[in-house]
């Protein structure tokens, strides 16, 4: 249940309960509803309707597993920027479509400056990696140029505060 495109409705209003349910959801979406509506300070039928609104507005869009690439063996990952020619949806649209249907990436990003795409992959090791920038990646004709950059470590961070907002679930102390 992945959204993927560009919504171009004003965004939903989220109150601090809302924000607090999404953070809680991307830190564990299996936290049991009984825990999440403690959390919140809201009864269950209360977050259970709040986390349905939220779904229904496209704000959830999906649960889903986080994975250690490396307990898969695929523990090298990697961002690949892709300069595509010519300049075209159809050129896009195939493009897309043959690296979403590689096994080694993971996310495809369209972007905009000197790079048409960024390709967040994972492989097994080095050797991989360069097979599949080789074998798959420049032997295209649509692709211009190809730059890769290997991961060290990846962060992930959870949804941001509105700015203004007070911050859910802090005392005072650290809001200044």
């Amino acid at each position: 249940m992945a959204n993927n495109s560009q919504k171009s409705e004003p965004s939903p209003n989220l109150d601090e309960i809302d924000l607090l349910l999404v953070r809680a959801l991307q830190e564990n979406a299996r936290r049991p509803n009984k825990e999440l509506a403690a959390l919140a300070g809201v009864a269950q039928s209360t977050c259970s309707e709040r986390i349905r609104s939220l779904v229904a507005r496209g704000v959830l869009t999906g649960f889903h597993a986080a994975v250690d690439q490396g307990l898969l063996g695929r523990p090298l990952e990697a961002i690949i920027a892709v300069r595509l020619r010519p300049q075209s949806r159809e050129v896009v649209d195939a493009f897309r479509a043959f690296v979403l249907s590689r096994s080694e990436t993971l996310t495809v990003f369209e972007v905009t400056g000197s790079s048409d795409c960024l390709l967040h992959v994972a492989v097994g090791d080095m050797r991989e990696l360069r097979s599949f920038v080789l074998a798959n990646l420049t032997l295209r004709p649509e692709v211009a140029d190809v730059q890769t950059s290997t991961i060290y470590q990846r962060t992930s961070k959870y949804v941001p505060q509105p700015l203004g907002a007070p911050r859910v679930g802090r005392s005072k102390k650290e809001n200044h």
